[in-house]
C-alpha cells in the first residue's frame, strides 16, 4: 500500500491562505509576517490511493430538522451558574451547555488557576474532566491542594492525543471539560507536529464537534504570541463560541478577564480578580481597588469614569511629558488607544498653543484597564 508523502506549505494564521513558499505578505488578506510553516500529508496517486467519494444522490439525506418551537430555552437547562460571579458576568450569566470557550493570556497570568477554581465550583454539582498536555496529574494535584478546591468529582488525565480524549469524553460524559492547552494537542492522522496551524485547527474542530453533539461545555486554553493575540490560525477564534482574554500586569496582583467574542452575551463586560497565595479572589468593587492609595494633589494624574458593561468603573490615568533627546519624540500609551492619543495631542496643540514636537509623551492607565470610550 502506497504511503502518503509529506509536503511543506506555508499557512496564513489570519485567513488560512496557503502557499508553497514563504511570503512576507499574505496575498489574500494582506497581513504581514503571518505565513507559518506547516507539514501536511499529500495522498499518493496510484492503486493504493483511496477511492473518490460517491456522488450525491438528489433527494436523499440522513438529516432530521428540529422545530424551532420545540427547542428548550429555559435558563435552568441552558446555562450552568459557576458560582464565580465575575466569570458569570463576563460569560453573560453562566456557561451555556455545549459551548466552547477559548481563553488566552500570557504565561503565568493565571489561566490554569482560574480554570481549576472553575472546575472546583462546578464539581459541587457536576462531574468535571480536566485534560492537561503540559503538566502531570501530580502537578495539578499540588495546585488543587494549594487552591483548596473540592476534588471528589474532578477527574484528571495527562494526554495529548485528540482522538483518545474525544473517546474518553464520549464514554464518561462529564458536565464540564477543560483542555490545557490546545497547542499541546495532536491528531494522530495529521503528520505535522503539535502547535502547527493544521494541528491546532483540526484539534479545535474535533473538540467542538464532541461538545456540540453531547452538549458538554468545554474550555480550551490557548497560548498567546508576542503581539498578545492567541497563537494559531485565526479560524480557531471564529469556530468557537466565546473568546476570553486574561490580562494584567505581572508586577501587580490584579487580573482582568474580558470577552472579545461572545455568542451568548455582551463583550463589554469585564471581570476583575486579585491574585493571592490561595488563588484568584473576585473584586466586586473595581473602583475602590483602582483608586486605593492614590495620592491627592499630584500633577499628571486624573480619574476617569468609564462604563464596563452595566457598571461604571473609576480608573486612574497618568501622563508624563518631558523634553526629548531624540530627533523623533517618543509616544507611549498603555491601556489607551495609540491613535487617539495622537488626536488629543493635535487638539491640544491647535487649541492651547502647546507644542509637543520636541516632547516625549507617556500615557498609562493603571490596573490593567483599557479605556476605549470616546469620553476619555
Amino acid at each position: 500500500m502506497a504511503k502518503d508523502r509529506r509536503k511543506t506549505i506555508y499557512v496564513c494564521t489570519q485567513c488560512g491562505e496557503t502557499s508553497p513558499r514563504w511570503l512576507g505578505r499574505c496575498p489574500s488578506c494582506g497581513a504581514w509576517n503571518t505565513m507559518e510553516e506547516d507539514v501536511v500529508a499529500e495522498p499518493s496517486k496510484g492503486a493504493g490511493s483511496r477511492a473518490a467519494a460517491p456522488a450525491r444522490v438528489a433527494g436523499q439525506t440522513s438529516l432530521t430538522p428540529l422545530k424551532l418551537k420545540n427547542v428548550s430555552t429555559t435558563e435552568e437547562k441552558s446555562r450552568i451558574i459557576t458560582g464565580i460571579g465575575e466569570l458569570d458576568r463576563v460569560l453573560g450569566g453562566g456557561i451555556v451547555l455545549g459551548s466552547v470557550t477559548l481563553i488566552g493570556g500570557e504565561p503565568g497570568i493565571g489561566k490554569s488557576t482560574i480554570l481549576l477554581q472553575l472546575c472546583g465550583e462546578v464539581s459541587r454539582s457536576l462531574d468535571v474532566l480536566y485534560v492537561t498536555g503540559e503538566e502531570s496529574v501530580r502537578q495539578i494535584k499540588l495546585r488543587a491542594v494549594r487552591l483548596d478546591v473540592p476534588q471528589d468529582n474532578i477527574s484528571l488525565v495527562a494526554e495529548s492525543d485528540v482522538d483518545e480524549i474525544c473517546g474518553l469524553i464520549e464514554a464518561t460524559k462529564p458536565g464540564l471539560v477543560v483542555i490545557d492547552s490546545i497547542q499541546t494537542m495532536r491528531c494522530a492522522d495529521i503528520s505535522s507536529s503539535s502547535g502547527t496551524v493544521s494541528q491546532v485547527k483540526e484539534s479545535t474542530a474535533r473538540f467542538l464537534n464532541v461538545a456540540k453533539n453531547l452538549e458538554i461545555p468545554t474550555f480550551i486554553v490557548g497560548h498567546v504570541n508576542k503581539d498578545g493575540a492567541i497563537a494559531g490560525p485565526k479560524v480557531m477564534e471564529h469556530i468557537v463560541d466565546t473568546v476570553l482574554y486574561f490580562e494584567g500586569d505581572k508586577t501587580l496582583p490584579y487580573r482582568v478577564l474580558r470577552a472579545v467574542k461572545n455568542r451568548y452575551g455582551s463583550t463589554n463586560e469585564i471581570g476583575m480578580f486579585d491574585m493571592t497565595g490561595r488563588g484568584l479572589e473576585q473584586i466586586e468593587n473595581p473602583s475602590q481597588v483602582m483608586l486605593d492609595g492614590r495620592p491627592l494633589g499630584i500633577s499628571g494624574t486624573c480619574v476617569a469614569c468609564v462604563m464596563e458593561g452595566t457598571r461604571p468603573v473609576l480608573g486612574e490615568i497618568q501622563a508624563l511629558v518631558t523634553k526629548t533627546s531624540f530627533p523623533s519624540p517618543r509616544r507611549t500609551a498603555s491601556g489607551f488607544d495609540y491613535n487617539r492619543m495622537y488626536l488629543l495631542l493635535a487638539v491640544l496643540e491647535k487649541r492651547t498653543g502647546q507644542f509637543f514636537g520636541n516632547q516625549d509623551v507617556y500615557l498609562n492607565v493603571i490596573g490593567g484597564l483599557r479605556l476605549d470610550e470616546t469620553a476619555c
